[in-house]
């Protein structure tokens, strides 16, 4: 008994004698898997960026591990970022796409990451600094203890997307510098205070509008030319036109990533500032794929469930995480909140819906770990795009059935050896193609998930709301352009186009309906 009770008090020793570690958490916003200058598949060279140039993300990797098969919630940012906050599926969260009535309705969270971290340990203090855009809860509902309380409206100019209010200043484009300032000054002060403590900064970038500094953008002209650049790219700036510069101009897009990469470098050196850089984990990832021209060697891109809107960058470093290490085990950002219930020293069971599973031991062990993750592994995305592809997914072992809701026709790849998905294997492996499907179904039955033809109703409801509410403010800017208003005529043609598009959409939504009216 006694040899009992002192292998006991030593392991307790063990679990709780070292100091609790910190937590950053750096979320990008619309980056792509393979837009950064880090090899995503070890010795692949095609799997990263030879022009946007990211030296302290490389950094991160030769001092930590790649995730090379990590995959975001949803291909669009508000279901992933509700569903790494309460580690479950969108499906599940009954918020899959960027209509929220279902989510804010039937709110189905059951713990958050600052509420699953204080319940490990409540010394911690929490903070949330940049992009929120969930509907259904508040960052301070949700349990963090700090946040910078900016309303943004999700279109990554935060407070700044109207042409009638100030713009951010040239030197701090998409409040990279200043919620890097923020999370600098929040880590000072734990560290002073001698509290452990979870950061998560959410940036703007890299969604549109898109804005870098002047002499980042001078650098990439510099550089040489890459094969994706066009004419229209190398330009002189004052040729650029204006939508160019803020959705797709290579040269602007190259410096906003490589701002976001010289911010949060600033970030990892104010850790070895601290001296807690070896009691920090530091978590790099995205809320989707990236937009920009593609991605390849994945396809497609942002909003769809191609690999090219769901595979993102994932890269950690921290206490035990050995040296530039990859991981291809599939995993998915729902696993967020367990991990770090688990690495803050979380010891009772999270509730038994979260569809997450810690991956701790994965920041060990990588492919070695075994994953208690249900259902052979898969991986469930539930996309019902209600004005575009509605599509679902499951991603098991090598392989992932692509399924689209209207057509109902399916599609199975092997993603690890095909990454362009370029090769359906439906017809050579039928066993696994309809077992898969069958899985898919079976999930997203019990989960209860939302049915296309359920969020295009409710779409039709707001356009018809928008629709007269857009053109009551279009009479009111004609008013103004007619007076000589330029800064009212510029919007006022922004506007109509909307106008024309919520009208063709109206048109477009119930020719998709009649495909199954059932549904």
């Amino acid at each position: 008994m006694k040899n009992i009770l002192l292998l006991l008090s030593v392991c307790c020793l063990t679990k709780f004698s070292f100091a609790a570690p910190n937590f950053i958490v750096v979320y990008m916003d619309d980056l792509g898997w393979a837009d950064t200058s880090v090899e995503m598949v070890r010795d692949q060279s095609e799997t990263r960026s030879d022009f946007y140039e990211t030296p302290n993300l490389e950094q991160l990797a030769e001092e930590g591990m790649v995730f090379s098969d990590a995959y975001a919630p949803a291909p669009v940012c508000t279901p992933s970022r509700n569903s790494i906050l309460h580690g479950m599926t969108p499906a599940r969260m009954l918020n899959t796409t960027l209509n929220t009535t279902f989510s804010k309705e039937n709110y189905r969270g059951l713990i958050t990451i600052p509420q699953a971290i204080k319940r490990a340990n409540p010394e911690y203090v929490t903070a949330h600094y940049g992009k929120w855009h969930i509907g259904s809860i508040s960052p301070e509902k949700a349990g963090y203890d700090v946040t910078e309380n900016m309303k943004g409206t999700g279109n990554g100019e935060g407070d700044f997307m109207d042409d009638m209010k100030t713009f951010l200043p040239e030197e701090d484009p998409k409040r990279i510098f200043s919620l890097t300032e923020m999370s600098k000054k929040f880590m000072t002060e734990q560290v002073e205070a001698d509290r452990p403590f979870y950061l998560q900064l959410s940036h703007y970038s890299v969604h549109i509008w898109h804005d870098s500094l002047k002499e980042t953008r001078a650098k990439y002209r510099a550089l040489p030319r890459p094969e994706k650049a066009t004419d229209e790219d190398y330009l002189p700036e004052d040729e650029i036109s204006e939508s160019a510069f803020k959705h797709n101009w290579l040269l602007n897009y190259a410096a906003m990533v490589d701002d976001t990469d010289r911010a949060f470098g600033d970030l990892l050196a104010h850790l070895d500032t601290l001296g807690i850089r070896e009691n920090t984990y530091v978590i790099f990832t995205s809320d989707n794929g990236g937009g920009l021209r593609g991605n390849k060697p994945l396809r497609g891109a942002k909003a769809d469930l191609t690999e090219g809107g769901i595979r993102v960058p994932f890269i950690v470093r921290g206490p035990g995480i050995p040296k530039n290490s990859y991981c291809a085990t599939p995993t998915a950002g729902w696993d967020l909140l367990p991990t770090l219930y688990d690495l803050a020293g979380g010891i009772k069971r999270l509730p038994k819906e979260l569809d997450g599973v810690s991956l701790a031991s994965a920041f060990v062990k990588g492919d070695a770990a075994k994953l208690r993750r249900s259902g052979d592994g898969a991986l469930v995305f539930h996309f019902p795009w209600y004005n575009g592809e509605p599509e679902s997914c499951i991603r098991r072992g090598e392989y992932k059935l692509l399924k689209n809701l209207d057509t109902r026709e399916s599609a199975l790849y092997n993603v690890v050896d095909d990454l362009s998905e370029s090769n359906d294997l439906s017809e050579i492996y039928p066993e696994i193609a309809a077992s898969l499907e069958d899985q898919l179904s079976d999930y997203l039955s019990e989960v209860g998930a939302e049915k296309v033809n359920q969020l295009r109703e409710i779409f039709l409801k707001n356009l018809a709301n928008w629709i007269p509410q857009g053109e009551s403010k279009a009479e009111t800017l004609r008013k103004q352009a007619a007076t000589g208003d330029a800064a009212a005529a510029k919007q006022l043609q922004r506007l109509e186009k909307h106008i024309e598009w919520m009208k063709e959409q109206i048109i477009f939504t119930k020719e998709r309906m009649a495909l199954h009216p059932a549904i």
